[in-house]
């Protein structure tokens, strides 16, 4: 009786006008070649995220649509979003 764990990308898929990268991968559980379990996990990636450790499939998306452009664009909009704050020391 052999059981075996595979993780497989299921969707991979670009949105937004950041081109956020949505990836979703299934966990297979088989026994003696028969799927006995699968679950699902999702997760998105942005164009200022380490993408080193993503399958090479994942990667070579990313890096196909994170231009430039994008990863400019990507940041803009970030800080846009958080805006620094002056510090004050309250008066000294």
């Amino acid at each position: 009786m052999a059981i075996t764990k595979t993780i497989e990308i299921a969707k991979i898929e670009v949105v937004g006008e950041h081109k956020a990268v949505q990836v979703k991968t299934d966990t297979v559980i088989k026994e003696d070649s028969v799927e006995i379990s699968r679950s699902t996990h999702r997760h998105v990636l942005h164009p200022d995220m380490d993408i080193t450790s993503e399958n090479a499939e994942v990667q070579a998306v990313a890096n196909t649509v994170w231009t430039s452009a994008v990863k400019l664009a990507w940041k803009s909009f970030q800080e846009s979003q958080n805006p620094v704050e002056e510090s004050s020391d309250g008066g000294e």
